[in-house]
C-alpha cells in the first residue's frame, strides 16, 4: 500500500518538490509557520516529526529520547554517553535538517511533507530547500503500543542513515 500511495502522489510529489524541481503551478494557498499549509492531526507520525523542525538540534536531546526506539535510541544513546565521557560526539547537531547550514527562515519556507501509513509501519518524507540546495529525508516509524516512535532517519540528498552511525 505505501508503494502505490507514493506512486498515485508522484505528480503531487514533484509539484511540491519532494521528487525534484517542483514544476510550475498555478496559485496555491499560502502556507502557514514552517511552509506547511495545516497541521498534522494529533497522534500522526507527521505530528511527531514536524517538531524537529520547529526547534531544530532538538533530536538530540535528551527530553525528545522518548520519540525514538531502537536502532536509533540506541545511536542517540551512544552518541550521549560519548559526549558525557569528553571524548566528543559522533552526530551532527542538525540532522532533521541534513546537516545544512540552517537558514531557518528559507528552511520553513521550503519545507513540506508527506506521510504514508501502512498498518504499523510508517515513513515521513521531508523536503525543503536551503541555499539553493534542495535537502529530502525519510523519518521511518514504528507503532508501539499505539503510540508512533521513530526507529530511523535517513538523508536521501546526505546518503546517510541514523542507523549505521557507530558511536563508540
Amino acid at each position: 500500500m505505501t508503494a502505490s500511495v507514493l506512486l498515485a502522489g508522484a505528480g503531487a510529489l514533484r509539484a511540491d518538490g519532494l521528487l525534484g524541481a517542483p514544476s510550475p503551478q498555478p496559485s496555491q494557498p499560502a502556507p502557514t509557520a514552517g511552509g506547511i499549509t495545516s497541521r498534522p492531526a494529533p497522534g500522526s507520525p507527521t505530528a511527531l516529526v514536524l517538531p524537529f523542525y520547529e526547534k531544530p538540534g532538538s533530536e538530540l536531546a535528551p527530553t525528545r529520547r522518548g520519540d525514538f526506539i531502537d536502532p536509533a535510541r540506541k545511536v542517540l544513546d551512544d552518541n550521549e554517553a560519548l559526549q558525557k565521557s569528553g571524548q566528543g560526539d559522533c552526530l551532527d547537531p542538525d540532522m532533521a535538517l541534513d546537516n545544512a547550514a540552517s537558514d531557518e527562515a528559507q528552511i520553513a519556507a521550503s519545507l513540506k511533507t508527506l506521510e504514508a501509513v501502512n498498518g504499523e509501519a510508517a515513513k515521513v518524507i521531508v523536503a525543503f530547500v536551503e541555499d539553493g540546495k534542495p535537502h529530502r529525508l525519510e523519518w521511518k516509524l514504528r507503532k508501539v503500543d499505539g503510540v508512533w516512535k521513530i526507529f530511523d532517519l535517513l538523508s536521501v540528498t546526505g546518503e546517510w542513515e541514523l542507523s549505521q552511525y557507530q558511536c563508540e
